[in-house]
């Protein structure tokens, strides 16, 4: 049986920016054909992984969708399936998740996301925020990059790839051009070499 997956599923700007200075995410583009690609994708996955710092704005902005039936078609489409899927929002100092779908993982993510990928079950997908994702890419427990690189700089912003202090080994497996100049680029992590 093959071990879960932990796939980063981030939009980032060319400069590697997932938000700008004070949280703008005006950047972003609206790709319907980007979002074809992004269902493809979960249906290979059954749990969400979050940060304690992103999980806020992120329930209350998807159970907003699902309250508006003036949304747009592929945004309620994600929000039902974020509202079926199971969450795992990682903090020591949130008290309570108030999506009913979600629970509170109080472990260190290290220990957590490796007994996870033992349990059977489909791939966990990652979505953020910049801090929580950095920290699994600095534990080396993302084995998948899905990336979606807009086609904007920012200059300035909330970096994906904060305080990596040391070199992490990728391969390319896909990319992928979308209408909009969006590019799709997948990543698999590879192992570090052993040490002699």
């Amino acid at each position: 049986m093959a071990m879960r997956k932990i796939i980063l599923a981030m939009q980032v700007t060319l400069d590697g920016f997932v938000a700008g200075p004070k949280g703008e995410l005006d950047w972003l583009a609206d790709d319907e054909e980007q979002g074809k690609d992004l269902f493809r994708m979960l249906r290979s996955a059954d749990t969400f992984l979050l940060g304690r710092a992103m999980y806020p704005g992120y329930a209350k902005y998807w159970r907003s969708v699902l309250a508006n039936p003036a949304a747009k078609k592929g945004e309620l489409k994600f929000a039902r399936i974020a509202e079926k899927t199971p969450h795992i929002v990682f903090s020591r100092t949130m008290k309570k998740a108030d999506w009913k779908n979600t629970r509170i993982e109080r472990r260190g993510a290290s220990e957590a996301i490796r007994r996870l990928k033992q349990r059977a079950g489909k791939n966990m997908v990652v979505w953020g925020g910049a801090r929580f994702a950095s920290s699994l890419i600095g534990l080396g427990l993302v084995d998948e990059y899905r990336l979606l690189v807009n086609p904007v700089i920012l200059g300035k912003g909330k970096p994906l790839f904060r305080s990596m202090n040391e070199r992490r080994r990728i391969k390319l497996v896909d990319a992928k051009k979308f209408r909009s100049g969006i590019v799709l680029l997948r990543y698999k992590a590879l192992k570090k070499p052993r040490k002699e």
